[in-house]
Order: structure tokens, then sequence, then C-alpha cells
């Protein structure tokens, strides 16, 4: 379970994150959704530890973030927005590099990574160095590479991003897997269709605050709107509206 408690972060006059608290249970997945320049990624950047809150407390299955920042990493299963693999490597050997970083052992290793090879659909490309994969094979490789360590609480940022149809339906597929294991799912997004298919919770970020935090079907009917993109709409622009 991830906690978050009225976060803020501020780049000199500019406040990218304004108060931000909710939280990701077990067992759910949980979108964060907000146009851009909302906050989303600099609250999960705090989240996982790449970057220190001004204010706010971030706790990870109880850990407070601040205190003891390696246990929560250690608890995390990160794909950041960033992929980040190392091209010389193939897709096996950057899933086991960062097994060893965990400290895993090297038996351990090999029965998770083939198990996350298999999940993942990874195995024509696997034994290939990763300079030149598809978008859709580094996706992949970053989510089997974030998961070897068996993480409860996997935190993805815009996973889908630049994927084809299969690959997206398959990632998908393995989200529901993830949520299916009782495991803490939180990603943003900017697909409705993704959100009012995976979602058993929607956080709404605007101007580095929370505008609202429901269920997909409980936004619809707080905004009267008969599909997600156009309460989600209707949301930011009430929102905006208030800003200006």
């Amino acid at each position: 379970m991830i906690e978050v408690k009225d976060l803020h972060k501020a780049f000199g006059a500019v406040k990218a994150v304004d108060g931000v608290s909710f939280e990701a249970r077990d067992g759910e997945i949980t979108g964060l959704l907000g146009p851009n320049g909302a906050g989303k990624t600099t609250t999960l950047r705090m989240l996982y530890t790449l970057m220190k809150p001004d204010r706010g407390q971030v706790l990870v299955d109880g850990i407070d973030a601040a205190q003891d920042a390696l246990a929560v990493r250690r608890l995390l299963g990160v794909l950041p927005d960033a992929r980040g693999l190392y091209k010389r490597l193939t897709a096996r050997e950057n899933i086991d590099y960062f097994a060893r970083l965990h400290g895993l052992p090297e038996d351990l290793i090999t029965s998770r990574r083939e198990a996350l090879v298999k999940a993942l659909e990874m195995e024509d490309f696997a034994a290939r160095r990763t300079e030149g994969f598809s978008q859709g094979q580094r996706v992949k490789t970053a989510i089997a590479r974030a998961l070897i360590h068996d993480p409860r609480n996997v935190i993805l940022d815009e996973p889908t991003n630049g994927l084809d149809v299969m690959a997206t339906r398959a990632l998908r597929q393995f989200m529901q897997h993830l949520k299916q294991e009782g495991r803490c799912v939180l990603f943003s997004s900017h697909i409705m269709q993704e959100v009012a298919a995976l979602c058993d919770r929607i956080v709404v970020i605007a101007n580095g605050r929370v505008v609202a935090d429901e269920s997909p079907a409980a936004l619809r009917d707080q905004t009267g709107e008969a599909n997600l993109e156009d309460a989600f709409v209707k949301i930011i622009g009430s929102e905006e509206g208030l800003a200006a």
C-alpha cells in the first residue's frame, strides 16, 4: 500500500505539487491522471524516492520514505518515464544486473527472470542486446527489471506510451495479473479507454492538487457524464476556471 500525505514540491516560484494526498491500495489498480504540467511525474518521482518533497510524507507498506529510502525502494517496482536500458546488454542481462543490485542469489535470479520472460512473452528477444529494440520490447524488459525482486507495490509511468495494439493489450493483461496477485498497482496514463478498463480508483491532479479521487463510475456520476473522458474534461475545466 502506498500512502501520500500533503506532498509539496516547488521549483523556484513554481509550485509543481501543492498538497497532494491519496492512497493506492493493495489488490487494486489506481490511476493517476492530469493534464500536462499538472504535477503527476513530479509526484511519482517523490514516491519512488528520486526526488525529495519540500513537505509531506510518503509511506510504502507503513515505511516512511524520508526515514528509510532504501527500504522503500526494496518494496517498490518502478517503470519510470525514461526506460533507461543498458544497450550493450541483452534483455536477460539487464534484468540480472538489477537483480544483483537488489542482492538476490543467483539461483533465485534465474528462476524469477525466466518466469517474467514467460509472463511478458519475451522469449523471442530475451537473448538479444537491447540496442535496436522496439518500444514494446524496451517496455517489457524495463518492467521485468522492475519486478525481478518481487515487489508488492508497482509504479508505472505511462507504461503503454508508444506501444502498438498487441503490445498494449498484453501489458494491460499483465497489469490485471499483478492486481489479482494482490499487489498495489499505481500508474499514470493519458488514455481514457485504458483507465476506464483497468482502474479501481482514479486520482485526478490539476495545478499540483488532487481535484478528484473516486472510482470511474463515481466520477461519471459526479459529473453527470456518460463516459470517463467527458468526466475528466469537465473536472479539469472546472479546476482551471477556479484557478483563473
